[in-house]
């Protein structure tokens, strides 16, 4: 700490690089996770897994237009941005999948209720 107590930009820089290398830990982790778990599922369920993480690319886009907002530098709108954007990419094919998915199981007949 400096003399009048607030931190030095040395202390920021180090603060934010670690901030960074805890950020890419997470990534890393969240990715070695979704190999595992994708490669243990059957292909049969790939969609149906597909349509239902639809809920958490919801979140996945709401949680990049957050950081959007807070971003205060270029280099942190750009990349809030890029999130965005493919977030919202991810949510609409899965919507695209699901509605693909529901018109298989449709009858493709007039049924006769009796």
């Amino acid at each position: 700490m400096s003399v009048r107590g607030l931190p030095t930009p040395i202390q920021i820089a180090r603060k934010r690089l670690m901030e960074g290398w805890v950020a890419l830990y997470i990534f890393m982790l969240a990715a070695f996770t979704g190999v595992e778990v994708i490669s243990r599922v059957p292909a049969i369920l790939h969609t149906p897994l597909m349509s239902g993480s639809n809920f958490i690319h919801g979140i996945v886009l709401v949680g990049a237009m957050v950081i959007l907002g807070m971003a205060s530098t270029t280099a942190e709108m750009v990349v809030g941005f890029i999130a965005v954007f493919l977030a919202a990419g991810n949510v609409v094919g899965g919507y695209v999948v699901t509605e693909r998915m529901l018109e298989m199981f449709k009858a493709s007949g007039p049924r006769n209720k009796e």
